[in-house]
């Protein structure tokens, strides 16, 4: 069976990263957008970031224009909207697809092992939320209107 450690994306740099590379830490997978009602949810993600990285989360930002066409810009000016209007010093990646043909590897393994209500797999909208274990394993998906903050109790109970 797989986990979220055997796969790798393009980082927002454009080199290949290892999802591997963050074995052994509580990973919090987000499909992002700039011109998204949610886009606000980037404060609260980089929260949570600066909040438990010591103790060893990592969120992982995954922008993705699949939904009202709410990424449109290239990966530069990405980086440099999450860093000058949100602080954003988690990891960003090079925008992909969660849904459909071309859905990255990833996010088909994610919505796999954790579907969404009444069992869909799709991914509904931006800021779709996975908690992944230690092992790579999904623990948990939540949905774009869920605040970050509200995610804090099982992060916690995930590092413990």
């Amino acid at each position: 069976m797989s986990t979220v450690h055997d796969f790798s994306a393009l980082g927002i740099d454009g080199k290949t990263r290892k999802l591997a590379d963050y074995a052994g830490k509580v990973l919090l997978i987000v499909n992002t957008a700039s011109k998204c009602g949610f886009t606000p949810q980037y404060k609260g993600l980089e929260e949570l970031y600066r909040t438990y990285k010591e103790r060893g989360l990592v969120v992982l930002g995954f922008p993705c224009n699949q939904f009202g066409a709410q990424e449109p810009g290239p990966e530069s000016e990405i980086s440099e909207f999450c860093e000058i209007n949100y602080g954003v010093t988690f990891p960003l990646f090079g925008k992909v697809d969660v849904n459909g043909a071309h859905a990255h590897p990833l996010f088909a393994h994610l919505k796999k092992e954790a579907p969404g209500l009444l069992g869909s797999e799709a991914i509904k909208w931006n800021f779709t939320k996975f908690l992944v274990g230690k092992d790579g394993k999904v623990i948990d998906r939540y949905a774009p209107n869920t605040a970050p903050a509200d995610i804090a109790k099982d992060i916690e109970r995930t590092l413990a």
